[in-house]
């Protein structure tokens, strides 16, 4: 290397054949060889990192690499001086054997260093090791990153020599290596370094191109290659080019970033092109038409301003040329058939109803020990049913007004649930799975039912993900429940239980969904009952099944909470009282901040703790308090004090009003540390014992009703 490139940028590129996402695509990390040149010496800890990767090449380009790594000054640790040297100092075979071992000889003897090495001395050995040059760390490095590549696949090729296999995810044609304008001489899958790529195929201004210095790779690649290099700049380019081509027809792109890295990973030249579709296909759903367009041809449909499909979509080709009509007729012509199909399934899953589908749902299979789905079927509407009654049960006063709305809602949730997996038998779903239910909803409309029947078939998937909208009516609320409970009491009962990052049932999606619905809704529902009445239905069901549900579901709950900003003693405290009402928790949450808040909160909540540990210890205690065995003032003043804040705290929490309820408890801060600082609770006389332990009990309840205040304390 020449001087000028001592500390020089560093550029490594690997040039494929076409490759297919996701092996191109943005998650392609250049970590595993940038971290490898700092850990041996050749680059610094902070130099900048830059990736880049497109169908046809992955590369790496980082800044400030040494052409030798520094030498390092380098202890070890030889034998014991009993074993290394004879009584009268002089090398045994042992320690010369050693010394060769490591690169010495007996010439080094007198250099060696006696030091404590527990309770005896060892011989040790200063040297100087040289620093690894470029090409070695390099290709160390190189070989590291194509180990560690996210590659699933593998195939085997032949190289010219007619011999030798290799194997990659597609056949490699070029090796890259520069720092500064040098090339360094490594090696990879078959390959030897140099300093030529290959441009765009039918776009470059030349077909090979000859990259100058590790810093021009970029610049380069795009001027003389067509191609741009960056996947970053690549997607924000075609991001730009859609919203432009949407904005001339005051329409906009569908916003799908799994879609638009897709897309960006099989161009290396986007050009963004405008075509349309025959308008009879906007009969079909369009949830249908956009489903097809995004899944098998990688297009964005464009919208309207009321997010209406129109006939309009956005094409990201590779190519652009000066009269791109045979490109866009091209695309035209091959999403029609397509769409044509959509319109198809459409049009023949309308001649049969629902209803009439309902009676094959028995011949198909939902899980080989839960039996079909038309079995299935029928527990989501037993538990569709029970939640009503129970939504039913907690209505008071209970009218006779009430009563005929739970009867009609009741009514509604039994012939949602009966319909709600029939559209899996409808040629539509057959084809895009991801539409179940939102079809269901659609046909259920044609079939003449009422539009909350519709809603709930359509939404008893909900919420299918992450800040996915809940059920939009009472009868997809039920139904939706009633669905997820039947999945996590079918699947935990016969043990198939989510581990690590395990859960081929996304059943930790369908707790969240339950946690969502019950406290967004704040139904008066009580986790166990809506548990016992979803397990009752499967025989099989082990006798701790309700136990671990209700367990994965506090798990979940407690998780949601502090990802909402709530803190881990916040949670611990409202949740360590099992809430039965998830609909209370976020109103416990809140009161238990602002109690925090109070100036007397850290008193009280560490006499709390020390309450639990005192009643822990007691064999049994009798929350009673007889006033004639008060002897102490400051057990009276206690009992006094509660006398009168217990009765307060009391109402407010019966009231709702949890906040108010522990800001009342504030008052007892000073009597209650009066009692600890002047009171025996041990009294060696039984009756005076019991009674200051009735106290404490009386106490205990008070201040743990809203959560276990204990669980502030530091």
């Amino acid at each position: 290397m020449k001087n000028r490139n001592v500390n020089a940028s560093l550029f490594a590129l690997l040039a494929l054949s076409v490759l297919t996402a996701p092996e191109a695509r943005a998650d392609y990390k250049s970590t595993v060889l940038a971290d490898s040149l700092k850990a041996q010496g050749l680059a610094q800890a902070d130099a900048t990192v830059t990736s880049y990767a497109s169908p046809r090449r992955l590369g790496v380009q980082v800044a400030g690499v040494a052409s030798k790594a520094a030498d390092k000054a380098v202890q070890q640790k030889l034998m014991p001086v009993a074993v290394a040297l004879t009584a009268d100092g002089q090398p045994t075979p042992a320690l010369l054997k050693k010394l060769a071992a490591v690169g010495a000889d007996a010439s080094v003897v007198p250099q060696l260093k006696r030091l404590p090495d527990g309770k005896a001395e060892a011989l040790f050995w200063d040297s100087i090791q040289p620093g690894a040059t470029l090409a070695q760390g390099l290709q160390k490095a190189l070989d590291e990153t194509l180990a560690k590549l996210p590659i699933p696949k593998v195939m085997s090729y032949q190289l010219a020599d007619g011999w030798t296999d290799v194997k990659f995810v597609r056949p490699a044609h070029g090796l890259i290596a520069l720092h500064g304008s040098e090339i360094v001489p490594v090696q990879a899958l078959g390959l030897t370094a140099g300093r030529t790529t290959q441009g765009h195929r039918f776009e470059a201004a030349q077909a090979t191109v000859s990259i100058d210095t590790a810093d021009s790779y970029a610049t380069q690649l795009r001027s003389q290659g067509a191609v741009i290099a960056s996947f970053a700049e690549r997607r924000a380019d075609i991001a730009a080019q859609l919203q432009a081509a949407a904005a001339k027809l005051s329409l906009k792109p569908i916003d799908d970033d799994a879609l638009l890295d897709e897309v960006t990973a099989l161009v290396e030249r986007p050009n963004v092109l405008t075509c349309a579709f025959e308008a009879e296909f906007l009969a079909v759903p369009q949830e249908c038409l956009i489903l097809t367009m995004k899944a098998n041809q990688k297009y964005f449909p464009l919208l309207d301003a009321a997010g209406k499909l129109t006939r309009h979509f956005l094409v990201v080709s590779n190519i652009a040329p000066a009269d791109a009509t045979a490109v866009i007729q091209g695309n035209e012509r091959v999403v029609r058939p397509r769409l044509a199909d959509a319109k198809f399934f459409f049009d023949q899953d309308r001649k049969r109803t629902l209803a009439s589908r309902v009676e094959g749902l028995n011949k198909v299979v939902y899980h080989g020990k839960l039996g079909s789905q038309g079995e299935r079927m029928e527990r989501v509407r037993a538990i569709g049913h029970a939640i009503v009654k129970l939504l039913s049960d907690a209505t008071v006063p209970f009218t006779v007004e009430a009563q005929d709305q739970f009867a009609v809602l009741d009514s509604k949730v039994r012939e949602a649930a009966t319909l709600a997996k029939a559209d899996l038998l409808t040629d539509m779903v057959g084809e895009f799975p991801e539409l179940q239910g939102i079809m269901g909803g659609y046909y259920a409309r044609h079939d003449g039912l009422a539009e909350d029947i519709a809603f709930a078939i359509e939404d008893h998937y909900k919420p299918r993900f992450a800040g996915d909208a809940l059920p939009r009516n009472s009868t997809g609320l039920a139904v939706a429940l009633a669905d997820k409970l039947e999945t996590l009491a079918g699947l935990f009962g016969i043990g198939q239980v989510p581990s690590g990052d395990k859960d081929p049932f996304a059943l930790r999606r369908h707790a969240l969904g339950i946690v969502r619905m019950l406290v967004e809704k704040d139904l008066p529902l009580s986790l166990a009952e809506l548990l016992a009445e979803a397990v009752g239905l499967f025989p099989q069901a082990a006798p701790d099944t309700v136990a671990l549900l209700t367990e994965f579901i506090d798990d979940r709950l407690a998780g949601s909470l502090r990802d909402q900003g709530y803190s881990a003693q916040e949670v611990d405290a409202v949740l360590a009282l099992p809430p039965q009402r998830l609909g209370d928790v976020t109103r416990r949450l809140a009161a238990v901040r602002a109690f925090a808040a109070l100036p007397e909160a850290p008193a009280l909540a560490a006499a709390n703790k020390r309450i639990g540990n005192i009643l822990k210890k007691a064999d049994r205690v009798d929350a009673h308090v007889s006033d004639v065995l008060l002897q102490e003032d400051a057990e009276k003043a206690l009992y006094a004090a509660m006398q009168q804040v217990a009765p307060q705290a009391d109402a407010k929490f019966e009231a709702g009003d949890y906040t108010g309820s522990l800001q009342a408890l504030a008052a007892l801060r000073a009597p209650v540390d009066a009692f600890f600082d002047g009171v025996m609770v041990n009294a060696e006389q039984l009756d005076l014992r019991l009674n200051r332990l009735g106290l404490l009990s009386v106490l205990h309840t008070a201040m743990n009703r809203v959560a276990d205040l204990s669980r502030l304390a530091a």
